[in-house]
């Protein structure tokens, strides 16, 4: 997965927590553990715009689920089902 790539999908997903949940910190422990999450993703890993829905997905089920293994859990689940619908479109 690219650097650029990954940064840019957690800056966006990371921005966006921010702005719904204004008691947060900057450097709040959920930020290196989306950022942990995002790297270690496999499939689709060069897709910015899956890592971004991954992101978001995993910040979301964090904060429901309270338990970081759920989360990820959960969020791939949300992955795998939109790379799933990406890869079953046909071509154009």
């Amino acid at each position: 997965m690219s650097s650029q790539a990954r940064e840019g999908a957690c800056a966006f997903a990371w921005r966006n927590y921010l702005l719904l949940h204004s008691g947060v910190s900057e450097n709040d422990n959920r930020r290196s553990a989306l950022y942990r999450y995002i790297a270690n993703l496999r499939a689709g890993e060069d897709d910015f715009d899956l890592m971004q829905i991954a992101a978001v997905a995993y910040l979301k089920k964090l904060d429901e689920l309270h338990d970081d293994r759920r989360a990820r859990l959960a969020a791939d689940q949300v992955f795998a089902a939109c790379l799933e619908a990406r890869n079953s479109q046909p071509e154009r």
